[in-house]
C-alpha cells in the first residue's frame, strides 16, 4: 500500500498558527507543506478544503483493559475508538489483570498490540515494592511509555501508599515518572467512615467528598517533597483540584514537575453530574465543583497543564449500575476528546493551536517520545482532518468503545474527524475504518533498543 499523499487545500495547524496549505507525504513522511504544490499526478489526493488539518493527535493516558478485562476493552476495540477520536497513538496504563509489573508481561502486551492497534501505541510498567528497585532497568525497552505509579485507589501490587517506597521508586531509574496522586491512607479512614454510615449503598453525589480535596493535597505535597529531594522527573496525572494546581505554581520546580488534565475535569463539575449522570460520573480522582474546573480551564492557557490525557477507563453498564461505592470509577472517553476540545475552540476559551500544543507536543515533552510534532518537512506523516460544520449531538451510535458508559452522550457537539492518516495512509474515512491494522510502537528517547 502506498505510503504517499496530498493533503490538500486545508487549514493546516500547528501550536504557532494556523495556514492554510496543502501537507505532502512521501514514504510515510512529510516532505513538503506550502500552497498548491505541485506533486506528480500519481500521487493520491485527500480533499481537505474547508477543514482543518491537525498533526496526529496523541492520547497518553488510556485503559484498554487488556488482558483480563476484555469484556469491557481491548486492544483492538480501544484503538478503534481512538481513531475514530482523531487520536492516533496512545500510551496505555498497567492495571491489566496480571498487572504490567515484569518484562514478560510488558513484553506479552506488546506482542497482543502487534497487528491488532489500528493506532500507534506504547505501555507503561507498574511500580510495585517488589519491583521498586530494578524497575529503572526496565523503563527503557522498546515500546515502553515510562513508569506509573499508583499512590492510592488502585488494586493488587500496583499501590505504593508510602513514601519510603516510592522514594525508592524514584532513585530508580531516569525517566519522568507517571503518577496518580490521592493519599491512599486518607482514602481508607474515609471509606471506612462511609461504609459505617451507609451500610447498603450511598448518594453517589458523595464521591467527590469522600476522595475529598485534602486526599489529593496531600498526596501531591509529599510527592513533590519527594520529586525535588531525589530529583526525578514527575508527571502528575489527572489534577482534579484548584489547591494542587496553586501548588504547583507556588513551588515552581519547572521541568522537574509537568502535569495533565482530563477532559471529564475541564467540562463537567459536581454536584450537577452525579445529579444527571449517577455513576457514569464517577471516576478517581473525582469530578468536583466549578471552580476547580474553571480553574484547570485556565491551566490550560497559561502552561500549568503540559498535556490533556483522556483516562479512558471503560466499564459495563451492570457494573456502574451497584451502589455506591461498590460501582467502578473511570470514564470511557478516548473517542470524545477531539469533539469536546473542538467545541471549546468554538465557544472561545480554547484554540485550535492549544489542542496541538495539548494533545501532540505535551505529551512529546513528557514522555520523550520521538517523531511527534507539527507537520513539517521530515516529520511522520500522521494527520487529522476535522470538519469544524459537522456540529450534532453526539449519539452513542458513534462511540466504539465496548463501554456504553460515555456521560457526553447527548451533548452537543462542533466539529468531528472525517478523515485520520497514518504515515501516509488513510486508516479511517467519515467514521470507517480502512485497511487492516496499521499500529506501530511509538519510539522514545531514552530506548535502548536491541
Amino acid at each position: 500500500m502506498s505510503h504517499d499523499l496530498l493533503i490538500h487545500g486545508g487549514d493546516v495547524v500547528s501550536s504557532s498558527g494556523v495556514e492554510r496549505a496543502d501537507v505532502w507525504i512521501e514514504g510515510g513522511r512529510v516532505r513538503s507543506v506550502g500552497a498548491d504544490l505541485q506533486v506528480p499526478a500519481e500521487v493520491p489526493r485527500l480533499d481537505a478544503t474547508n477543514k482543518w488539518v491537525f498533526p496526529g493527535l496523541m492520547d497518553p493516558q488510556v485503559h484498554f483493559r487488556e488482558p483480563g478485562g476484555e469484556a469491557k476493552e481491548d486492544l483492538a476495540s480501544g484503538s478503534e475508538a481512538a481513531l475514530a477520536g482523531g487520536v492516533t497513538a496512545y500510551c496505555e496504563m498497567p492495571n491489566t489483570n496480571p498487572a504490567t509489573a515484569t518484562p514478560e508481561l510488558f513484553a506479552d502486551k506488546l506482542e497482543r498490540a502487534r497487528g491488532r492497534s489500528r493506532a500507534d501505541y506504547a505501555f507503561f510498567l507498574g511500580a510495585t515494592e517488589e519491583n521498586a528497585d530494578l524497575i529503572g532497568e526496565w523503563e527503557t525497552l522498546p515500546g515502553c511509555s515510562g513508569i506509573k505509579v499508583f499512590m492510592g485507589a488502585s488494586t493488587g501490587s500496583l499501590l505504593i501508599p508510602d513514601d519510603p517506597t516510592l522514594e525508592r521508586v524514584l532513585r530508580s531509574g531516569k525517566r519522568r515518572v507517571t503518577v496518580h496522586s490521592e493519599d491512599d491512607p486518607r482514602l481508607k479512614e474515609r471509606y471506612a467512615d462511609l461504609m459505617e454510615r451507609y451500610p447498603d449503598g450511598a448518594p453517589v453525589g458523595l464521591h467527590h467528598q469522600v476522595r475529598d480535596i485534602e486526599s489529593a493535597v496531600r498526596s501531591t505535597k509529599r510527592l513533590l517533597d519527594l520529586a525535588e529531594k531525589t530529583g526525578r522527573r514527575i508527571h502528575l496525572l489527572h489534577v482534579s483540584t484548584a489547591e494542587e494546581l496553586d501548588i504547583v505554581r507556588e513551588r515552581d520546580l519547572g521541568d522537574l514537575v509537568t502535569v495533565e488534565a482530563t477532559p471529564n475535569h475541564l467540562f463537567l463539575a459536581a454536584p450537577e453530574c452525579y445529579e444527571e449522570h449517577g455513576t457514569w460520573a464517577q471516576m478517581n480522582p473525582p469530578v468536583r465543583e466549578a471552580r476547580h474546573r474553571d480553574a484547570l480551564r485556565e491551566a490550560l492557557l497559561d502552561g500549568t497543564v503540559t498535556c490533556i490525557g483522556s483516562d479512558h477507563a471503560p466499564h459495563m453498564a451492570e457494573e456502574k449500575a451497584r451502589p455506591f461505592p461498590k460501582s467502578p470509577s473511570g470514564i470511557p472517553g478516548v473517542q470524545t476528546t477531539i469533539a469536546l476540545l473542538l467545541t471549546a475552540v468554538r465557544d472561545g476559551w480554547l484554540r485550535r493551536e492549544d489542542m496541538v500544543r495539548l494533545q501532540v507536543e505535551g505529551p512529546a515533552r513528557v514522555y520523550g517520545i520521538l517523531d511527534r510534532g507539527p507537520l513539517v518537512p521530515g516529520s511522520v506523516g500522521t494527520a487529522v482532518v476535522v470538519d469544524p460544520s459537522r456540529t450534532e449531538t453526539l449519539a452513542a451510535e458513534w462511540l466504539l468503545s465496548r463501554s456504553p458508559c460515555n456521560p457526553f452522550i447527548g451533548r452537543p457537539l462542533a466539529g468531528l474527524p472525517t478523515e485520520v492518516v497514518l504515515r501516509g495512509q488513510v486508516v479511517l474515512r467519515d467514521g470507517v475504518r480502512v485497511g487492516d491494522p496499521a499500529g506501530q510502537p511509538l519510539e522514545f528517547e531514552e530506548t535502548v533498543r536491541p
